[in-house]
């Protein structure tokens, strides 16, 4: 049969898709009711599909994204002052990054900054497009070592190529003179042709302190603020709330338990569900 030496050279020409796609038509006779072009536009859907998410996933590795965040998992729950029509807004074909506007997520530590800020790039890269986190310290200790070896100028070049750029916990401390002129390097190459993530806990009106020289804090302001988004956030920290529970389960698993029918109190959830199981602790 000709299978086999077809499919070695789809292989061969980088064509996964399409040999997944023929392996499967030979294994599912429905298939052989179709027209010769029905199958063939099978086979291009599964290469293209192939494709796309081939290069998704080299994206979303590239991107470095501090969390498995996505738009779908956002808590609307908490009260953080997240508005749904806001958030569903921005990752609508994550129009904000094509009209290369930036983003602002402000609020105290703890209410999940960095998380809205990495679901909104990783919707980017879903999107078509490339992002890249970085903690703003990490981003500065980049850049002064690329100074110091000589790749500073290669370093800012890739960085101006990425989309979505995300620099979590920005104006966390006031800016250095090298990080104020690496700063406003960045953001120059960006103006107007990428989008910026910036996440912080101060109000945008203590950025100007923050960076320092009146000068370049003006320069700088004047190229994110004009044509950004701002997600202003409130409420106590989630991590606080996360950790409550943390301890109960602790104690759950230190204390021995039975199993027994579900129908009798269950003292974890104050359920009764007759026909399943719940852990009891023993007396």
């Amino acid at each position: 049969m000709l299978e086999q030496p077809m499919i070695e050279k789809l292989l061969s020409m980088r064509l996964q898709g399409m040999a997944d796609g023929l392996k499967a038509q030979e294994q599912d006779p429905g298939t052989r009711e179709l027209s010769f072009v029905e199958r063939l536009s099978l086979l291009v859907d599964q290469q293209w599909n192939w494709r796309e998410n081939q290069a998704l996933t080299r994206r979303l590795k590239s991107a470095k994204l501090r969390h498995n965040a996505c738009i779908e998992d956002i808590d609307y729950r908490a009260a953080r002052g997240l508005e749904k029509s806001v958030i569903r807004g921005l990752a609508r074909d994550s129009q904000w990054v094509q009209n290369h506007e930036n983003l602002f997520v402000l609020g105290p530590t703890g209410v999940g900054k960095s998380f809205i800020a990495c679901a909104l790039a990783q919707k980017a890269c879903r999107d078509g497009y490339s992002a890249f986190y970085t903690r703003a310290a990490a981003l500065f200790r980049d850049l002064a070592l690329a100074r110091a070896d000589g790749s500073f100028r290669n370093l800012l070049a890739r960085l101006s190529r990425i989309d979505v750029l995300v620099i979590d916990d920005w104006a966390m401390a006031p800016l250095s003179e090298p990080e104020r002129r690496d700063f406003w390097e960045i953001c120059e190459d960006r103006y107007q042709v990428r989008s910026l993530i910036l996440t912080s806990q101060l109000p945008v009106t203590r950025w100007h302190e923050q960076i320092g020289d009146p000068t370049v804090a003006d320069g700088i302001l004047d190229r994110l603020v004009h044509n950004a988004h701002r997600i202003e956030m409130r409420g106590d920290s989630m991590r606080k709330n996360r950790g409550k529970p943390n301890v109960a389960m602790a104690l759950r698993a230190m204390t021995p338990f039975w199993i027994v029918p579900a129908y009798q109190v269950n003292y974890f959830s104050g359920d009764s569900a007759e026909g399943e199981l719940a852990c009891h602790l023993l007396p």
